[in-house]
């Protein structure tokens, strides 16, 4: 997919204060809104898993996120989290008894496509899900007062 840029059909950016509370909370409301904005009913809960683990793994092992994009452009749908760490991703082998550390497991497993690239302060880590032709909403740009937008590429 590349990067999409501003001139995407949808474009959302949450950027994060130095003091992210209620990051996580705030970045699902918004990823919630931004679906039902753009009617995509078939990635629904596809991408709301997906914003939950990229938004949990910055709380948790990043410092928590900075930034929170999303675009919606040629049949794909891109959910990006930006934090501060550069800490490269790595992913964690572990026990089926063991609780927690299988985030990246599943965003590997739902997504068609994802990766990290770094940032100059921090990294961010992306993940595409792909939207049949059928669902993808009106093609207008929603008025969500949680985002702005950015003319800045993703």
């Amino acid at each position: 997919m590349g990067n999409p840029s501003s001139n995407a059909p949808h474009h959302r950016d949450l950027v994060f204060g130095p003091e992210a509370d209620g990051a996580f909370r705030k970045g699902l409301a918004c990823v919630r809104q931004a679906l039902a904005d753009w009617q995509l009913t078939a990635p629904h809960d596809d991408a709301l898993l997906i914003a939950a683990e990229l938004l949990s793994n910055a709380v948790k092992h990043a410092g928590g996120p900075t930034r929170l994009s999303i675009d919606h452009v040629a049949g794909h749908l891109r959910i990006a989290v930006t934090d501060p760490s550069p800490t490269p991703l790595h992913r964690a082998h572990r026990r089926p008894d063991e609780d927690g550390g299988r985030g990246i497991f599943l965003i590997d497993q739902l997504a068609a496509h994802w990766g990290t690239r770094p940032e100059e302060v921090g990294k961010t880590i992306w993940a595409d899900l792909p939207v049949s032709a059928g669902e993808t909403g009106s093609g207008r740009r929603s008025r969500c007062a949680c985002w702005r937008r950015t003319a800045s590429a993703t």
